[in-house]
């Protein structure tokens, strides 16, 4: 197989990259402006398989910026498969897009809560997982899934996830969130499971790809104590939060997706897929040593 990864040299991409080569693929990584649909169709240009994983992941950006990487790139993708015959596309989506929902954990079936697609990233992803499940109603062979909270080694950027797992490390985080809490997972097992989906997911369909749900205090309290550092104890009520969004204080997009806990169910990808996620310990462990290692070399 010759597979092209987009956003290889990003955080889940990478490792998306690494377990194809690992698996034996002829992987090809070439970074593209998503945004140029002529590069696009390059790149794509004899591949057999094609995981589209990159994205925009921010909370800070500007509205078109987002939509023309998330969406625009995404159509670029699709297009460029279909052009030149590709037989299956990979598009990584986000957890996000299923959820969540009050009072229980989110499966496939779900869909978010309308207050949170005033959110850029989400609406966004929202908007181009659509994009690709409705090429698959025409014929494209496409599987999607959809990761929750990746952490890991090598969220060097980082991501959203991985500048707030490094500043709980090095003690910046001195509080949480009394109301959310995040499906956490392995970024190792969300690779493997976009090769579970690539060899055994069935076109037109989405896979939650997920880990082990955590309020936000538990979550601060394993990262605080594998880092070595006071455990964030201040709990903070969700309308102080939202205050502190209304006057800049604090990031409104990241305050508006904390209103609930962002639990989610992997139960469709471990029948169906044969996907299974390990123990959380280890991956936080190696992110906390990334984030460390960065902080005594001053990054």
């Amino acid at each position: 197989m010759r597979a092209y990864v987009t956003g290889a040299t990003g955080f889940v991409g990478g490792h998306v990259a690494k377990a194809l080569a690992a698996a034996g693929a002829d992987v090809r990584t070439d970074r593209v402006d998503l945004r140029d649909a002529a590069a696009v169709l390059r790149a794509v240009e004899g591949c057999d398989a094609v995981f589209h994983v990159a994205a925009l992941y921010s909370y800070d950006a500007d509205r078109e910026a987002i939509e023309a990487v998330n969406v625009g790139g995404t159509r670029h993708v699709v297009e460029a498969c279909v052009r030149h015959g590709v037989s299956r596309l990979v598009h990584t989506s986000t957890a996000g897009t299923c959820g969540p929902v009050e009072g229980r954990v989110a499966t496939e079936e779900d869909e978010p809560p309308a207050w949170e697609l005033k959110v850029p990233y989400k609406a966004t992803k929202l908007s181009a997982e659509r994009l690709v499940l409705a090429a698959a109603a025409e014929g494209l062979d496409t599987v999607v899934v959809n990761p929750t909270t990746p952490v890991g080694e090598g969220d060097r950027k980082p991501t959203p996830t991985g500048r707030m797992v490094a500043s709980v490390a090095r003690g910046r985080i001195k509080g949480y969130v009394a109301t959310t809490g995040l499906n956490v997972v392995n970024v190792h097992d969300v690779a493997q499971g976009h090769l579970l989906a690539y060899e055994r997911g069935e076109a037109g369909q989405r896979y939650l790809l997920g880990g082990t749900n955590l309020a936000l205090r538990e979550l601060f309290a394993v990262v605080a104590d594998l880092a070595g550092r006071p455990r964030p104890r201040v709990r903070v009520p969700y309308a102080v939060a939202a205050a502190a969004a209304a006057v800049r204080l604090a990031n409104p997009n990241e305050v508006r997706l904390a209103r609930l806990p962002m639990y989610f169910s992997s139960e469709k990808a471990q029948n169906r897929l044969g996907y299974q996620a390990g123990p959380i310990e280890p991956a936080l462990k190696r992110a906390v040593a990334d984030a460390l290692g960065e902080e005594k070399e001053g990054v």
